[in-house]
Parts: C-alpha cells; sequence; structure tokens
C-alpha cells in the first residue's frame, strides 16, 4: 500500500475564519439540507456534500436512475483479511464518491459485532478490534490520499439497534480502552480520519453516562484532546438533541439541517452568552479544514493520486498500468472473501466442472440477497445472477433452476404496470390523490409504475389516497394486499385488509420500520378471470429532518403450487442432477438497519430443504448467503458449505468463480458461527431499563467462546480454501521500521496441487498466572501469503505492542512476564508456538 502522505492544510481554512462574520459561523455548523452544508460564496466555500454508506457511495440524488458500485457487504471484505484489497476498496470509495459528486463517505462502521443478532452485524468489520481497524485503516487511508472523506462510525459502543436512540450501553473503562475505542483511535492516529459520527445511544462509563453526542469526557477527552483528532464530528441523522450539552460535549455538526435543536436555538444560545463565539469557532475551524481538504474551499485542491496509480495491484505497491473496471476489483474481493467451511469430499472446483447435470436449488438461487436493509442501501449498476454466469461457465453442463423453499414473508410485488388499472379513467396503473387534513383534493394524478414509496409529497398533504383495478387472470387462489406504516386502511373491493391508527413520524426512519414493513393480504379464489379493486388511505409522514413520503407496498401472490410440492420438485432435481448446489440465506426482512434479529434461524423453511437435498444427493454443495451468522443444524450431513456473505452486484459472478475454480475462495471467518443459539455468549441486544449492560468485558466474540470452552460450528479465523498447508518454524525477529513491537517471521509451506492463499495468525496469550481477567488468547497480527503448490514461503507478521498491554487506572500498562504467540490457521486450529521475552513495564 502507499505511504504517500498530503499536503500540509489548514493555513486557508485559518484564514477564511477570520473573515467569517458570527452569523456565518453559526449557519455552517448546522447542515443544509439531507445531505450538504452550507456554502458561502463570499469566502470561497461551497457545500459540503454527503452520503452513505458503507456498500457503496448512493449519492445525494433522489432520482432512482441513479446507479452506483454496489459493494460486498463489510462483513465480506474483512473476511477476507487482506490490507491490499481493503486498500483497493478504499480506492474505488474515492472514485465513485466523484463520480456521484460526494466529499464525505458516512462509512466505514466500525463498531464491534458484538452479538450476532445485531442489526447491522453486516455492516461492521468484526467481532475482534485489532482486525476491525486493520481493514477499516486501509480504506479509510486509500479514499482520503485521494481527497475524499470517511466518516467513521458510530461513536462508540453502539453494538446494536433495538432502542437504538434512547438506551445507553454501560461499559467499564477497561472493555472500552481495550475493545470498542481501539478501532476509532488507530482510524485517527494512523489513518488521519476527517470525520467521526457520532452515535444514537448513549454511553455510561466510570458512572458518567451521557447521550453519545453530549459525552465531553469520550468526544472531547479521548477523541480530540488525547487523540488529537482535528476533524469535523458529525451527529447521526436526527441524532442532536440538545443545544448546550451537545456544544459542550464536542459535536461540530448538526446534520440534517436547516432545522432541529441547532438549527432552531443555536443562535439564541449564542446571542445569550450561553455558547461563546470561541467555541463556535473551534468548531468552525474543523469544517473549514474538512472543506479544505476535499477541496471545497477556494484555493485547496482535493488530493487525487497521479495518472496511473488509482488502482494498486493486487500482489504489491507498484501502479497498474491502466484502472480496471469497478466491477473486476468487485468480482475479485467478493470471490475471495467467500469461506469454505467444509468441503469434504473435496467437491470445489472438481466436482462442480465434472458435472453435467447441476441442479441450482433454493430461494436465494435465482436472486441472491445482495445488501442489507436501511441506510446503506444502494441501486446497483448493474446485477450478475449466478444461474446464468454458472451457464456460461459451464456451458457443456445442463443448469436446472428451482426454488425449494421460502426465505420471505412478505408475497412477490404486485406487478402494477401489467396488472393495475386505474377505475376512472382507464388507463394503466395506480390512482394516487393527496389530500389535506379537511379532505380536500390537493392533486390527482395515474402512475403506471409504483415501486411502494410517494415523495412527491405537499406540507400541507395528510393523506394519501390510493385506488386501482387489480386484473387476475389466472384461476387459484391469489393473495392481496398492503404493507404500510402510519394511520391507514387498505380495503380490497371493499373487504378490510387491514387498519391502523398510531401517527408516525421520524422515530418510524430511525427504527427501519418503513423499509420493510410486514404485508397483509386478503385471500381471492378465482374461478375465471376478475378484476377487484384495492383502495387505500394511508399517512404522509412528515418526518423531522427527513423528506416526506408515503410508504405503500403492494404485494400480490399468484396461485401455484403450496410450499410441500415446490420442495419435492427441487429435491427430485437434485436427486436426477450429478451435483446441486443449494443456495440458502437470509433477506432483508431479517437483516437490516434499525432493529435486531429475534432468532439465529434461516427465515422459512430453508433447513427442510437442505436436510432433504443432501439426503437425495451425496454430491451437495451449501451455499450460505447471509451477512450474520446463522444456525446450521444440517453442517455435519452436508459435504460441502460455503459462506457467501452478502456480495453486492457481482455476486453471482463470483459464486460462479468459487464453483468452477477460477476464483480461490480464501476467506477467513472474521467472527464466531455458532452450533446453538444456547452458547451464544450475548444472546440478545435488548436493553434492560433502558441499559446494555456490557457485562461481558473484555471477553467479546472468540474470547468469550475461548474462555468458556464451548465448541462453535466455526471458530473465529477459520476457512478452509482449496489446498492444504503445513507450518514449518517461527522465529522472532528484529524489524527496524517497529522498534517497539515483536516481529515474527513464518515459515509455510502449500502441500496441495494448487496455488493458494493462505492467512497467517498469529494470537497472544498472556503470562502464566495472569491476574488481571485477560482473555486466553487474542488476535495480535495477521497477513496474507500466495504460495504455488509445493513451495514453501515465509510470512512476516508484526504484532503491535498495544495488543500486550491491558488499561489500568487512567493509562496503558504493559504486564510483567512472559507472553506466547501461537500461530496457526485460525484461533483453535494453532500450530507453531514462541515465547515472548519480557516487554518492558513501561508506558508507551
Amino acid at each position: 500500500m502507499s505511504t504517500r502522505t498530503r499536503p500540509e492544510t489548514g493555513l486557508l481554512a485559518r484564514s477564511v475564519l477570520g473573515a467569517l462574520t458570527l452569523e456565518e459561523k453559526i449557519s455552517l455548523v448546522v447542515g443544509r439540507d439531507m445531505w450538504t452544508t452550507r456554502g458561502l460564496p463570499r469566502v470561497g466555500l461551497r457545500p459540503i456534500a454527503l452520503s452513505d454508506g458503507p456498500v457503496g457511495v448512493r449519492g445525494t440524488s433522489t432520482d432512482e436512475s441513479v446507479r452506483s458500485a454496489m459493494l460486498p457487504a463489510p462483513s465480506a471484505l474483512s473476511a477476507t483479511w487482506d490490507r491490499e484489497l481493503a486498500w483497493r476498496v478504499g480506492a474505488l470509495f474515492a472514485s465513485e464518491a466523484r463520480r456521484h459528486g460526494v466529499d464525505v463517505v458516512l462509512a466505514p462502521q466500525v463498531n464491534l459485532q458484538r452479538t450476532p443478532v445485531g442489526g447491522r452485524h453486516f455492516e461492521c468489520y468484526s467481532e475482534d478490534p485489532h482486525l476491525t481497524a486493520e481493514i477499516a485503516v486501509a480504506v479509510v487511508s486509500a479514499a482520503q490520499e485521494r481527497g475524499v472523506g470517511m466518516c467513521v462510525k458510530h461513536f462508540v459502543a453502539n453494538d446494536s439497534e433495538t432502542d437504538r436512540t434512547r438506551y445507553v450501553a454501560r461499559v467499564e473503562a477497561r472493555a472500552l480502552r481495550e475493545v470498542y475505542l481501539p478501532p476509532f483511535e488507530r482510524l485517527v492516529r494512523e489513518a488521519g480520519a476527517w470525520s467521526v459520527m457520532g452515535a444514537y445511544s448513549g454511553v455510561d462509563v466510570g458512572g458518567v453516562a451521557a447521550p453519545a453526542l453530549e459525552h465531553r469526557p469520550l468526544l472531547t477527552g479521548v477523541l480530540k484532546d488525547e487523540w488529537g483528532f482535528d476533524g469535523v464530528v458529525v451527529s447521526d441523522w436526527v441524532a442532536t438533541k440538545s443545544v448546550l450539552p451537545a456544544v459542550r460535549g464536542g459535536l461540530d455538526l448538526q446534520m440534517p439541517g436547516p432545522d432541529g435543536p441547532w438549527g432552531v436555538g443555536l443562535h439564541d444560545a449564542v446571542a445569550a452568552g450561553e455558547v461563546t463565539e470561541a467555541e463556535l469557532d473551534e468548531k468552525v475551524s474543523r469544517i473549514l479544514l474538512l472543506a479544505e481538504r476535499v477541496g471545497a474551499l477556494a484555493g485547496a485542491d482535493a488530493a487525487a493520486a497521479p495518472a496511473g496509480t488509482a488502482w494498486p495491484d493486487a500482489v504489491g505497491e507498484r501502479p497498474c498500468d491502466a484502472a480496471p473496471p469497478p466491477q473486476s476489483i468487485l468480482r475479485e474481493v467478493t470471490a475471495r472473501s467467500v469461506v469454505v467451511l467444509k468441503d469434504d469430499p473435496r467437491l470445489i472446483p472438481t466436482g462442480v466442472r465434472n458435472a453435467r447435470r447441476i441442479a441450482l436449488v433454493g430461494p436465494n438461487a435465482a436472486e441472491l440477497f445482495l445488501q442489507g436493509g436501511g441506510s446503506s442501501f444502494v441501486r446497483p449498476d448493474h446485477v450478475t445472477h449466478l444461474p446464468s454466469e454458472l451457464q456460461a461457465a459451464l456451458p457443456a453442463t445442463r443448469v436446472d433452476v428451482h426454488p425449494g423453499a421460502r426465505a420471505r414473508q412478505n408475497p412477490p410485488a404486485l406487478d402494477v404496470g401489467a396488472r393495475c388499472t386505474d377505475p376512472e379513467s382507464g388507463l394503466p396503473g395506480v390512482r394516487i390523490e393527496l389530500l389535506s387534513a379537511d379532505g380536500h383534493v390537493l392533486s390527482s394524478v395515474v402512475h403506471d409504475e409504483w415501486n411502494g414509496w410517494f415523495a412527491e409529497v405537499v406540507p400541507e398533504a395528510r393523506t394519501l389516497r390510493l385506488t386501482t383495478s387489480v386484473h387476475l387472470a389466472e384461476p387459484g387462489r391469489h393473495a392481496l394486499g398492503a404493507g404500510t406504516v402510519g394511520v391507514h386502511r387498505v380495503l380490497v373491493d371493499g373487504q378490510l385488509v387491514c387498519a391502523g391508527d398510531v401517527v408516525v413520524a421520524e422515530e418510524i426512519i430511525l427504527s427501519s420500520g418503513h423499509n420493510h414493513p410486514v404485508a397483509t393480504t386478503v385471500v381471492i379464489d378465482v374461478d375465471e378471470p376478475t378484476d377487484v379493486v384495492l383502495a387505500a388511505e394511508l399517512q404522509v409522514v412528515h418526518p423531522v429532518g427527513y423528506d416526506s413520503f408515503v410508504r405503500a407496498a403492494l404485494v400480490h401472490r399468484l396461485p401455484g403450487p403450496g410450499d410441500d410440492e415446490v420442495m419435492a420438485q427441487a429435491v427430485e432435481a437434485a436427486r436426477a442432477a450429478d451435483l446441486a448446489v443449494v443456495v440458502v440465506g437470509t433477506t432483508e426482512e431479517v437483516e437490516s438497519e434499525g432493529f435486531d434479529r429475534t432468532s439465529l434461524d434461516l427465515p422459512g423453511n430453508q433447513d427442510e430443504l437442505v436436510r432433504r437435498v443432501v439426503a437425495a444427493n451425496p454430491r451437495t454443495v451449501v451455499v450460505v448467503n447471509a451477512g450474520a451468522p446463522v444456525l446450521l443444524p444440517w453442517l455435519d450431513d452436508a459435504p460441502s458449505v460455503l459462506w457467501a456473505w452478502l456480495p453486492g452486484q457481482e455476486g453471482g459472478a463470483a459464486l460462479a468463480d468459487v464453483l468452477t475454480g477460477q476464483t480461490e475462495p480464501s476467506g477467513r471467518l472474521p467472527w464466531t458461527l455458532p452450533a446453538r443459539a444456547s452458547d451464544v455468549p450475548v444472546p440478545h441486544a435488548t436493553p434492560v431499563d433502558g441499559i446494555v449492560e456490557y457485562a461481558e468485558g473484555v471477553h467479546v466474540g472468540y474470547r468469550a467462546w475461548e474462555r468458556d470452552g464451548l465448541t462453535p460450528a466455526a471458530c473465529f479465523g477459520h476457512g478452509l480454501g482449496w489446498t492444504t498447508w503445513s507450518y514449518d518454524g517461527v522465529t522472532l525477529v528484529v524489524d527496524p521500521d517497529h522498534p517497539g513491537d515483536v516481529t515474527v517471521d513464518v515459515t509455510i509451506r502449500n502441500d496441495g496441487e494448487r496455488s493458494g492463499r493462505e492467512v497467517v495468525q498469529v494470537y497472544v496469550e498472556p503470562p502464566p498466572g495472569s491476574q488481571d481477567d485477560r482473555p486466553r488468547r487474542w488476535l495480535g497480527g495477521f497477513t496474507v501469503v500466495d504460495v504455488d503448490p509445493g513451495e514453501s514461503a515465509t510470512a512476516r507478521v508484526r504484532v503491535p505492542l498495544r495488543v500486550f498491554q491491558v488499561w489500568s487506572v487512567d493509562t496503558w500498562v504493559t504486564p510483567v512476564g512472559r507472553h506466547t504467540l501461537r500461530v496457526g490457521r485460525s484461533v483453535r486450529d494453532l500450530r507453531l508456538t514462541v515465547g515472548v521475552p519480557p516487554l518492558s513495564p513501561n508506558n508507551p
């Protein structure tokens, strides 16, 4: 990775600060609108544009035709354990940001995967702070070197979604310092992060409890004063709840604007002397510095890599001769992220390539689940599909596709263009009328397309009336209905389908409840073609800080075979095939921002499908298409199992590459896969009396599994790839570039018949007799090595001094005694051991 440094910045920002009036300063610390800050043309300042998010750069436009590169979920990137690939993803973030006119990307999310039920588990990198930091530092460094800011989120201990705007995370100081703060600290100290986002939730550390945006000891004391953070602390959207406490706490920019607490009350607080101009200057100077860094100040140019260096090459620091298209990078990252949980007998890729008939079954086979729900959503440039990609890779093989099971609770979307007619005009589509509070019709229009959302509302609109005639031609049982939020009444031919009287506002956005409302349907038995009228009265939601909208997910399930028949067809296809590939997984109904999962089970009847296919064909590959852990009760019986994450737009092509042997699935688990829900150390994320108690202390994720001696389905760091490895020796070496750290050289050998990529992992064990409640072992370092078959290589792994240390009474302390380093392929496949001479007890 490049180590080029940015030119010195700040001089221009300081000169502009001195030219601003008090009113202009106040205007700069509140967003102009949903996604931009205010500009001041008088001093050459244009607005700064911010945009979500972790799986791509959506941009600031509401135009649904705008498309973006959809990356695999952050957990998938972390599963590569590859800093170079992470660097290339950071470069892609910068390229995509420039493409969409964005200055600051609201990513990465470096909260930890404290519990597998966390709703945004897929958006996080790992359950381990060191792995999280290593990948995130590469991403942020690469993007910011190219003049695009990355906003690191959510500071701090915001690791679950239930009641996220109200709960307080109670964390002991040591756990906070050793587990939850390290990724943020390293992003500030090593990557020089330009922005940090404060969380919705609160934090109680050492008895000091406050909302995250008002927590002065953390925001100002630790982040700014101790670590030297010179960037902008941005509020999560609509998270600011106060004026003076947030100002004093350390918040710099309230988003969005122009209303909200600061938009309404900051001017008065300054006028009353409650907020001083010096306090305001400190915040404005940070915003101006950010503007200078991203090129939003006249006379300042955002950094840009020299021609030909935008895409570091995959094997070193040499610049590529030409920038490859983004899809090739995404395809490589996605394929590399796939984890081989098991493959016995070896079906990948030999068994796949030799098959003359493949049964591709499962609800996610035809349409992979590409991205989780919530604010990270992007509309992809294109999507690759596994059936067509697999067929193209194996032209002589017959590929049959069968759903076999259901994964979603809601029926499919109603095909408005093909089935619906406005009863009044006879035009195709649905009639949309906006009504005022007194029932006056403000506007009326017919839409021949409907995606479940309506945003063309005016402030005085209170109700949307939707009317359409739905043509049901197929004989049999139809299900028709809608999913919505807020006050509503939905009727089909005058029959009440559902109703609600709860008025909703911005809280429905913060809970993500508007994204995936559960649909209610009515059953209609059809003997001959008929038309039914669907009518709905729906609340127009006017959320503070967000655009107004109406939500109406119209759904329709056609007559067809029942669950038993669909599964039987898939099982018979698998029985008749040379090889079966079963693709099962989650959906946006269960993996999303705004809520936590209530179960680790695969949704629907997918487990039964896997059991029956495996029983029918012993040559079966099961692909798990999920972001967060799910229970695999059939794991012992399935011959071959791949974990394929939420893969983004290149998922179909990348998975075909893996199955056919074009790219090695060299991923390693960045979290622990449980075998039983009862074994999970933190089984839920539900606050008790408003408190989420981090009672596990420093024993997060695999550390708790090691402490308790429980056996997971697959341990942290596990992944088989497609070759076998010997670990032949480990030695301590002196690295003059890192004299305070511990460095080891590890000799490994590729014993297989194919070139392979190995992730060499080094774990630290505390000195014997340690009394400070240290984990049994924890990740200290890792590296990725590519080795040809029959060849050996030496992998150098650096273990930073900090990972040996403990936080004790407000300082870092190096425990006395000899630590042990364990080297291997996962936290439980440890091949080599080396002792570390006693480290200096002095603080760094």
